[in-house]
């Protein structure tokens, strides 16, 4: 089934803050949720993009099912209601909370990569199921857009992850952090359970992964990879005095784009949902 992204706003907007909330308990066998019911239940637009697709490529008639999803985790069963010159309604039939999010929640710093580089990782990541993603400035990196380069690359990126939910059948969207020193990545991982650092010149003595998840499970992980160049000594060790442990990805060099996905998955399938039964 097709699946568009809508504004979270847009259904308490249309039916009220109370009535919006009945509805997120709609998914529920006694909710109601009937076809009868049509009158009472919101017509939603959808985006520009979206409508110009159902109508000029998917060719969708109104009573077509669809699914809707607003980046925070609802997905709404939906049928086209209306297609004219001004757009697409859609009406709401019932809501649901897709299992398609990881139990643990993934953070992925990475050190800023040159050309296009960093859009693919955020489509890669967000297919990976990762909770946010902070790009950041190493000493290393080669790449260092201006401000306002930097604003435009980071709408791009969250236009990027949305596109990429559509596919991937998630519900909610990443984070996408705007680009941070080095010193600010670090203390944006106070917080979490588990700081890991991934390194090509870890020493043999480092935790992996398997003995990590075999300690305890852990509810937030936040991971560092380096840029095109790697990580200076100086910086992995102001992240190990921060409480980052260093881990390696193997006995072969990776390229950074690479080891990113690479370490993503790990942390997935060793401490997430990567490899369950859906």
């Amino acid at each position: 089934m097709r699946r568009f992204q809508i504004d979270p706003d847009l259904i308490d907007a249309v039916r009220g803050s109370a009535d919006g909330e009945a509805l997120h308990d709609s998914a529920r066998p006694d909710a109601g949720g009937s076809e009868g019911a049509g009158r009472d239940r919101p017509l939603v637009p959808l985006s520009p993009g979206d409508a110009n697709h159902v109508r000029n490529v998917l060719r969708l008639q109104p009573g077509d099912p669809v699914r809707l999803f607003d980046g925070r985790g609802v997905e709404y069963d939906a049928r086209i209601a209306r297609i004219d010159g001004g757009g697409v309604l859609a009406v709401v039939i019932g809501a649901t909370r897709p299992e398609t999010e990881s139990p643990t929640a993934i953070t992925i710093a990475q050190g800023f990569l040159k050309d296009k580089k960093m859009d693919t990782l955020v489509r890669q990541l967000t297919e990976l199921g990762v909770s946010r993603w902070i790009p950041y400035f190493a000493d290393r990196s080669v790449a260092r857009p201006d401000p306002k380069r930097l604003r435009a690359r980071r709408e791009r990126w969250q236009k990027i992850a949305a596109e990429s939910l559509k596919q991937c059948r998630r519900s909610r969207i990443p984070d996408i952090s705007g680009v941070q020193s080095f010193d600010e990545m670090l203390h944006a991982a106070a917080d979490a359970d588990l700081r890991i650092l991934f390194w090509e010149k870890a020493p043999e003595t480092s935790p992996t992964l398997f003995s990590l998840a075999a300690k305890k499970p852990y509810g937030s992980v936040f991971a560092v990879l380096g840029p095109e160049g790697g990580l200076t000594d100086a910086e992995v060790d102001a992240a190990a005095a921060a409480g980052f442990l260093t881990a390696a990805l193997g006995p072969r060099i990776l390229r950074a784009e690479t080891a990113a996905v690479a370490a993503c998955a790990l942390l997935q399938y060793f401490l997430g949902d990567l490899g369950k039964n859906p």
